[in-house]
């Protein structure tokens, strides 16, 4: 069972441990921080490299070797995938169980492979494998949670991330084999756009 007390302006979750209100608030935050950072990033970056092809590239090209200010696209990689790790703490904080510290462990390992992108770009050896890994445990993750509140019989919330874990990628998966994306960007955009879509919905819920 999850206990909260509030006392003088702190909040206490668990074992008694007292975090401040406002560092607890801020702290929920820290998801929608990271899905920001990461637009914001890409923004920037094909701002600084007019020659970017949203059609034709893939987002990591812009921290490669042809790319100008490859390091800003990569430590902004790096950047949200440290604020999502802190993000996966507070859901494993606020959680009332060891399945939510499950689902919030997926997430974490989400956070580590976003930041092994930027720590090996385009076109290292091992970017494409962090690459495809940092999707595909973000929707194990939100697939986890989805099973969660469908345990706790949040229905709502149950069928919002399991449209985005599950219908989501084989809506992209069918859209590949009927018309297929017109680029590697398209396909990112369109689960960036997904994966923000469960990022809000959790911070909704917690």
């Amino acid at each position: 069972m999850k206990s909260k007390r509030v006392s003088r302006g702190f909040e206490s979750i668990d074992h008694g441990c007292l975090i401040p209100r406002y560092l607890l608030k801020l702290w929920r935050f820290t998801g929608v921080l990271a899905s920001l950072l990461a637009c914001c990033t890409i923004a920037v970056s094909i701002y600084f490299n007019p020659w970017f092809n949203f059609f034709k590239h893939a987002f990591s090209d812009l921290g490669g070797p042809r790319a100008h200010l490859p390091w800003l696209f990569n430590l902004g990689l790096v950047t949200t995938g440290a604020i999502a790790c802190i993000y996966s703490l507070y859901l494993a904080y606020v959680g009332r169980g060891k399945l939510d510290v499950f689902c919030s462990a997926l997430l974490f390992t989400a956070g580590i492979s976003l930041a092994l992108i930027g720590i090996f770009p385009t076109p290292s050896r091992y970017h494409v494998f962090v690459s495809a890994w940092f999707f595909v445990q973000m929707w194990l993750s939100l697939m986890s949670y989805a099973i969660n509140f469908g345990v706790k019989k949040e229905l709502r919330t149950f069928t919002l991330l399991l449209a985005v874990s599950v219908a989501g990628p084989a809506a992209a998966i069918a859209i590949e084999h009927l018309v297929k994306w017109p680029s590697t960007a398209s396909i990112e955009a369109y689960g960036i756009a997904l994966i923000n879509m469960g990022i809000i919905t959790l911070t909704m819920k917690y």
